[in-house]
């Protein structure tokens, strides 16, 4: 498989983003200041961000051809934008150029004393709207597309971009990070959901985690799978399974299932470990297995800046979705290449290329 700057053969499989593109000041601090303060930034970067570009950057770094449809301001942010995505290998070829208006920024305060990030969003103008993309854009930026990535932000464009995907048989991955406007009309058409941690109880309103996973397979027959990152904890995904259980198998709990396998999970390795039940019966006739992750253990000296890490996760399962990969190696792989991005200040800085040494057991049989 060729590199992030290799062009695209007509075998690979494309990776599609739609959403909005932003620039990231980031200002690392020896601790987050009081108000009324004047303290010394130790670090500073400008770079390109927003989850769709740092998504789609991380698919190219890893050698997969990755497209994105957004638009920009015709400014110098914007040019800039552009122009960062373009060197690592992202196709931004359909983006759409407003000749008036400004670019979206982000100020992130980067504390090194606890290791957080805080982020101040200014939205720029004007977005992109379903009225810009035209029935030729649409069949010309699916084409060879395997899956589209959405989060919602650009609302309009977005759904209508996954309806004419959706009516084309190409999978939909759903960044479901907060509740939307419109993200229901999202959720029925994706095939596969990443949640932030509170999500899946806020849109459920279940009395647990793991049964708001199992609710929201229940309320969305077309997802396959629905995983919840939980930060330096990893993840849980609940997986839909069509294999046959005997029809007089006795309905798993959901909870207990949950506490089983975080009894047996060994939460003490440094590298991620996934741990994954069988499949089982479960409610509302779903059959499916419910799996643990647990993050890499990352050394405080290594630790930077946790901007992106998110996004870097969200890349890597794209990439496994369109090589194949088996589901435990995805989400192992996923959450070392998230760890990757924690030791650099910034979403893009330390994104790995698949010669990334961290990364080589998992390419060393991959072409």
């Amino acid at each position: 498989m060729s590199s992030c700057s290799d062009e695209a053969t007509p075998t690979q499989p494309v990776v599609l983003g739609c959403g909005q593109l932003c620039l990231d000041y980031l200002a690392t601090v020896s601790s987050f200041p009081i108000p009324n303060q004047k303290i010394r930034c130790t670090s500073s970067k400008v770079q390109g961000g927003g989850n769709t570009g740092n998504s789609l950057t991380c698919v190219a770094r890893l050698g997969l051809p990755s497209r994105i449809l957004a638009k920009v301001a015709n400014d110098s942010q914007g040019r800039y934008m552009l122009e960062e995505l373009e060197s690592s290998g992202v196709d931004t070829s359909f983006c759409l150029n407003a000749k008036d208006g400004a670019s979206h920024f982000n100020y992130i305060i980067v504390d090194n004393q606890t290791n957080t990030r805080t982020c101040i969003y200014t939205p720029g103008y004007p977005p992109l709207l379903s009225d810009d993309l035209t029935e030729s854009l649409l069949l010309s930026v699916l084409d060879g597309v395997r899956v589209l990535y959405v989060n919602g932000r650009s609302r309009e464009a977005e759904l209508l971009l996954a309806q004419k995907a959706h009516s084309k048989n190409i999978s939909i991955l759903i960044d479901a990070e907060k509740i939307r406007k419109g993200l229901n009309e999202f959720l029925d058409l994706a095939d596969y959901a990443v949640c932030s941690t509170n999500f899946p109880q806020d849109w459920t309103e279940s009395p647990s985690s793991p049964s708001a996973l199992l609710s929201m397979l229940i309320r969305l027959p077309k997802l396959k799978f629905v995983i919840m990152t939980l930060g330096e904890h990893g993840c849980v995904m609940l997986e839909r399974c069509s294999n046959e259980i005997s029809g007089s198998e006795e309905e798993t709990d959901i909870d207990e299932l949950h506490e089983s396998l975080k009894q047996s999970t060994d939460y003490t390795s440094i590298l991620p470990v996934c741990n994954s039940s069988l499949v089982t019966r479960l409610a509302g006739n779903v059959t499916g297995r419910l799996v643990i992750v647990t993050a890499e253990k990352i050394p405080s000296s290594e630790l930077i800046d946790t901007t992106g890490a998110g996004d870097a996760f969200i890349g890597a399962l794209l990439y496994g979705l369109c090589t194949d990969m088996a589901l435990e190696e995805m989400l192992t792989f996923a959450t070392r290449v998230a760890a990757c991005c924690c030791r650099g200040l910034g979403a893009r800085t330390t994104l790995p290329f698949r010669s990334d040494p961290n990364l080589a057991t998992f390419f060393g049989t991959r072409p």
